[in-house]
């Protein structure tokens, strides 16, 4: 009996600006984002690599990352929560920080 043994491959790169080793034309792209990020407030630009194997459907993928961005917003609006909390607390009762 032969024994099948699946294999695959996922790798995701996020980068957020060009290397050291980059071409002049990829760190003057990126220099123009990043202008543009300041320009718009508080923006930021990201390239995400995504390299799946075997290949899956492009919309599997863009609907994986949607989930992982919305699930990404729920996690930074519960430490939002939390650091509004802990700012009221610290101005409510000072007394308890003042190690800090």
């Amino acid at each position: 009996m032969k024994v099948y043994k699946p294999q695959w491959q996922c790798t995701l790169n996020v980068t957020e600006g060009a290397e050291q080793t980059a071409s002049w034309k990829n760190r003057l792209a990126w220099q123009l984002r990043q202008m543009a990020d300041r320009l718009e407030g508080g923006r930021r630009t990201l390239i995400l690599d995504v390299d799946v194997q075997p290949s899956i459907a492009k919309d599997d993928v863009d609907r994986c990352l949607g989930k992982g961005f919305a699930l990404s917003q729920t996690l930074m609006t519960e430490l939002a929560q939390q650091a509004a909390c802990e700012d009221i607390m610290r101005d409510a009762k000072a007394e308890l920080y003042e190690s800090d």
